[in-house]
């Protein structure tokens, strides 16, 4: 059945290649440009990619994982190659990519990474390389789900990778220098963000037909972006992937210290239910979230995923918006 999914996903991707579309059909998007050439990694079997030199027109790319890693199969064994949330970065002559497995209301989940030195496919030093698990969270054991990685460096140019989704909310671990591991106990890590108002309150029920063992504590894929003397952290709440039912909006906050605590515009820490609305869904989008922010000269980009009113079947599309910023500090969606 693996290879079966593989090939199909691969033809897909065999009949997209070389066409450039503009409605782009992604989950969980993020960005980069290299050389005048801007690319979009995204949930996929593989990893999906597009490629675009003026942020309209993508073209499919081919995914990074030809077939599962080995120890992705391992981790999850019920694991078919569809990953999902990648993050993409670039220090030093290296792209890193982390990615996360995972079974869908679970958190037999983990995350993975690979590097690159280059993004251009037709470049002959480019090959992904990966280095495996970084972090894993498990059922009954850790009270976090191991999905929808961002990494983030601090003032001293230490590595974090920010993560979570649903159970107790959103978290963040540091890294080792080399950023392949972790480098601190998993034990009691920080919490960035949740929906609820006290620590020690017990998670909302799940809702709506969602697994139970998720719980109703609907937040995850955070982002953290340096703006001027702050963080700020985005996150997305409620509900996606339910077509016209989908709910999905976006918060943020913010915190002069990359582990917060990050505070909305009333000063409500977001560890405590707190996040101001950045984005919600309207009548031309059900639902809009899982964000990335990127600067390109000078312009800072929101990229996430909609759910298209205008889609017989309400599928998620990309989305590319500008950020602007007010006098005090806070972002505000452009154009609209």
């Amino acid at each position: 059945m693996k290879t079966i999914v593989l090939m199909v996903s691969l033809l897909v991707w065999a009949s997209l290649r070389g066409e450039t579309v503009r409605d782009v059909p992604v989950h969980d998007p993020c960005i980069i440009r290299q050389a005048g050439t801007y690319y979009i990694f995204a949930t996929g079997m593989g990893i999906a990619v597009w490629s675009s030199v003026d942020l309209v027109n993508w073209q499919h790319e081919a995914p990074v994982f030809e077939a599962p890693p080995a120890w992705a199969t391992e981790a999850l064994p019920t694991f078919k190659g569809h990953i999902w949330a990648p993050d993409i970065s670039f220090n030093q002559g290296t792209y890193y990519l982390y990615y996360s497995i995972s079974a869908f209301g679970k958190n037999t989940s983990a995350i993975g990474l690979a590097t690159n030195t280059t993004l251009d496919p037709h470049d002959p030093a480019f090959k992904w390389v990966d280095h495996g698990k970084v972090i894993q969270s498990i059922p009954g054991v850790t009270n976090w789900n191991a999905i929808d990685p961002n990494l983030i460096t601090d003032e001293q140019g230490a590595p974090y990778l920010a993560f979570g989704s649903f159970w107790g909310g959103l978290k963040i671990v540091k890294l080792t220098a080399d950023r392949t591991q972790v480098a601190q106990s998993v034990d009691q890590l920080p919490t960035l963000a949740t929906r609820k108002h006290r620590s020690d309150d017990a998670n909302p029920p799940a809702v709506d037909g969602n697994p139970p063992e998720a719980g109703g504590n609907a937040i995850e894929a955070p982002f953290i972006y340096k703006h001027g003397e702050y963080y700020y952290l985005f996150a997305s709440i409620d509900y996606c992937c339910k077509g016209a039912r989908s709910d999905y909006k976006m918060i943020v906050g913010r915190s002069k210290n990359v582990t917060g605590p990050y505070l909305d515009q009333q000063a409500v820490r977001m560890d405590r239910g707190g996040g101001t609305l950045l984005l919600a869904g309207d009548a031309r989008w059900y639902g809009v979230g899982h964000n990335a922010v990127a600067n390109f000269d000078g312009t800072d980009y929101l990229v996430f995923h909609g759910y298209d009113a205008a889609d017989p079947r309400g599928r998620s599309k990309l989305r590319i918006e500008k950020l602007a910023w007010d006098s005090a500090g806070w972002p505000s969606v452009m154009n609209r």
